[in-house]
C-alpha cells in the first residue's frame, strides 16, 4: 500500500443515526469538518489502503440527500460516493439481513396524472461501472454476507404494507427493482450532474416492506442491516484503489512531466505541444 498517504477522498453517506454508526468504525482516527453553511463531516483514513474516508449523516429524504450530496462534492471533491444504509426487500427470495448492491436506481415518483390514470415517466440513475466491479469481487471473499446486485427503487415514502397501493406501483412498473429506500436516486442525481465521480448505492435488508416492518426493526434489524452494508462498502473500497495510486494494479507511468494511467493522461507539472484526444483526469473547477 501506498506509504505516502491518502491519495483520494472517498465520501461515504448515510441517512439514520444507526446507519452512521454502522459506518463510523471504518474510520478508527477521525477529524470533524466544518463547511461554511454548517455541514459537517468527520474525516480520516481507512486503514490499510490509500483512501481519506468522508463520513457524513445527511438525514431522511431524496431531495435533503440530492442537496447535501451536491453540496459535499462541490466541497470534498471525492473520486467515490457511497450511499450506505437499510432498505426494505421487495422480493421473496432476497431476506432481512441480505445487501442489495444497486446497479441503478430508480426514482419512483415521476409521471402523469390523467383521466384514464396514471402515467409513469420512469427515472433512473446508473452506478459506477467500476464500483460495481469491485463489490462483485470483493463480496465472493464475504461468506458471512448473503449479496445480490439488482436494481433498486427510490422514493420519499416508508413502505410498510405489501398490498398499499404503491406496493402494486412498484410491482407493475419496477418490477425488477429488488429494494426501497429514500436517499440512493438523490445521490446518484447528484453525482451524476458532477460528472467525475465513481457512486454507488448500499443496502442492507432490514425489513420486507411490509406489515411487520416494525416488528423486524424492534428486534435490531436496522442496526444488522447496516453493519452488512458498511462491511460491503469498506470491502469496495478495499478492493477499487484511488485512480493514480501508486498501488493499483497497472500503477501510473511517469514521464516528462506527464502521467499515464491506463486509459488516463495527465499533464501535471509538463508542457505540451500539440492536439490531445482522449479523457479528462481530475477535478475541473
Amino acid at each position: 500500500m501506498s506509504a505516502t498517504g491518502p491519495t483520494a477522498t472517498a465520501l461515504v453517506l448515510t441517512a439514520l443515526p444507526v446507519e452512521y454508526a454502522a459506518v463510523r468504525p471504518l474510520v478508527p482516527e477521525r477529524e470533524e469538518l466544518v463547511h461554511r453553511d454548517g455541514t459537517r463531516v468527520e474525516a480520516g483514513r481507512l486503514p490499510g489502503t490509500g483512501w481519506r474516508v468522508a463520513l457524513a449523516e445527511l438525514g431522511e429524504g431524496t431531495r435533503t440527500a440530492a442537496a447535501l450530496t451536491t453540496r459535499l462534492i462541490d466541497w470534498l471533491e471525492p473520486e467515490a460516493v457511497l450511499f450506505v444504509g437499510v432498505a426494505g426487500s421487495l422480493k421473496d427470495d432476497i431476506g432481512i439481513g441480505d445487501v442489495v448492491v444497486g446497479t441503478k436506481v430508480y426514482g419512483i415518483h415521476g409521471g402523469k396524472q390523467t383521466p384514464e390514470g396514471f402515467l409513469v415517466r420512469p427515472e433512473s440513475f446508473p452506478v459506477s461501472n467500476a464500483l460495481l466491479g469491485a463489490a462483485r469481487s470483493a463480496t465472493r471473499d464475504m461468506p458471512d454476507v448473503r449479496e445480490h446486485l439488482k436494481p433498486i427503487a427510490s422514493g420519499d415514502v416508508v413502505l410498510a404494507d405489501a398490498g398499499s397501493e404503491i406496493a402494486r406501483h412498484l410491482r407493475e412498473h419496477y418490477n425488477d427493482a429488488a429494494a426501497i429506500e429514500m436517499e440512493g436516486v438523490g445521490a446518484l442525481q447528484a453525482a451524476h450532474l458532477d460528472g467525475q465521480v465513481h457512486a454507488l448505492v448500499i443496502r442492507g435488508i432490514s425489513d420486507r416492506a411490509d406489515a411487520d416492518k416494525h416488528a423486524a426493526d424492534a428486534t435490531g434489524s436496522q442496526k444488522r442491516a447496516a453493519a452488512q452494508a458498511a462491511a460491503v462498502a469498506a470491502a469496495v473500497l478495499r478492493k477499487h484503489r484511488p485512480r493514480g495510486s501508486s498501488d493499483s494494479e497497472e500503477g501510473p507511468h511517469r514521464g516528462g512531466g506527464v502521467t499515464y494511467g491506463g486509459d488516463h493522461i495527465g499533464f501535471r507539472g509538463g508542457t505540451f505541444h500539440g492536439p490531445v484526444t482522449g479523457k479528462r483526469t481530475g477535478r475541473q473547477r
